[in-house]
């Protein structure tokens, strides 16, 4: 454990020397030291962090929950809905296509929609902060997408699984995603009433309790919704979104700082663990042509929601390239073919492509006002600054 903290902390303070940001560094630093990487092995079995690493997507998105407030979804629900729905459409419809057009099969198509359709709520969280946008408008919509994908992504895996067992009981789907779908509402409603009554619960003076019970109530919560078969990270969420409008939010907030950056590292560097180098030479090509669809849906679904938004084009190329990577769910789907029998190209593919995007997604992020220059109302059309790039950047 030490070995790994020590590593990414100094693989980030070169890289920020030259500019990099932190998460492909801690990633790289997995790999480096990893199994699959001649050389020191800090960490043989990535299974061995693999409850740490959860708990550091747990914080990852409690933090997000946290700044993500509940007047916000009172006010921009429809709009949330439409940004978060367009973006699913382009994105979950190209990766059907992609999947389709490689000729796998049907089942790893199904499973290409989820790999090449959700961002990775943990490195929009984590770009988010190190850009230094949380305040930033377009924030708004990405948190509104990051929720969308989430709700989304409970229902698709619960249509998922039974698919990939080989299950033929449609009445099993249905009831695993009508399970899911109804502890989503019940999180919704008690974020949405019952903010009073946990307020008063977790009021205390005390720091070292507050801690104990805003992390006691993330990880519990957490870990209740993968029961009910939804993500671990969106019950975090809905928790932070509830301690985050009282009265203790802002004390919370700055208590999780520590927590949200040690673990969070722990995270990215786990996820480089499960990396095998060695393997991704064989798909390299299908893996570029992934990211080119990526990008492209990408770039139309930050137009849309900055159309939706009222917004000019440095907003939309905030959006566009901060929600690009993908991350920890890609992995799941990777874990959940190999367990099927699908074919044997899919993991090296979804590994290939996840690193590739974690990498150019939060570089992509730190440039967005490349994007935003060629972007229609961009600076060939005498945009002012503030439009191209988006306050505070």
């Amino acid at each position: 454990m030490g070995g790994a903290f020590l590593a990414a902390a100094v693989l980030a303070r070169l890289g920020g020397r030259i500019g990099l940001p932190t998460i492909p560094l801690f990633i790289l630093a997995g790999i480096l030291l990893g199994p699959h990487t001649p050389g020191i092995v800090l960490v043989a079995d990535p299974h061995d962090l693999e409850m740490l690493s959860a708990l550091g997507l747990v914080l990852l998105l409690f933090y997000l929950g946290l700044e993500f407030h509940l007047d916000d979804l009172k006010t921009g629900g429809r709009k949330m809905a439409v940004a978060g729905g367009t973006y699913l459409a382009l994105n979950v419809g190209a990766g059907l296509g992609f999947g389709f057009a490689l000729g796998w099969g049907t089942s790893e198509a199904l499973v290409l929609a989820g790999v090449l359709g959700i961002s990775s709520s943990a490195i929009v969280t984590k770009v988010l902060v190190d850009t230094g946008r949380l305040g930033n408008p377009e924030t708004k919509p990405i948190l509104g997408i990051i929720v969308v994908e989430d709700i989304f992504l409970a229902l698709y895996l619960a249509a998922l699984q039974p698919i990939l067992s080989g299950a033929d009981s449609l009445a099993s789907a249905v009831m695993d995603g009508g399970k899911a779908f109804g502890f989503l509402l019940l999180l919704a409603l008690a974020a949405r009433f019952g903010t009073r009554i946990v307020g008063r619960l977790f009021n205390t003076k005390d720091d070292e309790l507050l801690v104990i019970s805003f992390l006691g109530a993330a990880v519990f919560v957490a870990g209740v919704s993968e029961w009910f078969g939804v993500a671990d990270a969106i019950g975090a969420f809905m928790v932070g979104l509830m301690l985050g409008s009282t009265t203790s939010g802002e004390r919370i907030r700055k208590l999780v700082h520590p927590l949200r950056d040690a673990f969070g590292a722990i995270f990215f560097f786990a996820f480089g663990l499960s990396i095998d180098p060695g393997d991704l030479p064989t798909v390299l090509w299908p893996v570029l042509a992934a990211v080119a669809v990526t990008l492209v849906m990408n770039v139309l679904a930050g137009l849309g929601a900055a159309r939706v938004y009222g917004f000019g084009p440095g907003p939309a190329a905030n959006i566009s390239t901060t929600l690009l990577a993908r991350g920890e769910f890609a992995l799941i789907l990777a874990t959940m073919a190999a367990g099927a029998g699908l074919d044997e190209r899919l993991s090296p593919f979804i590994a290939g492509y996840v690193l590739l995007l974690a990498v150019l997604g939060p570089m992509a992020a730190g440039r967005s006002e490349w994007l935003a220059r060629v972007l229609p109302g961009g600076r060939g059309n005498g945009a002012p600054l503030d439009e191209r790039v988006g306050a505070g950047v």
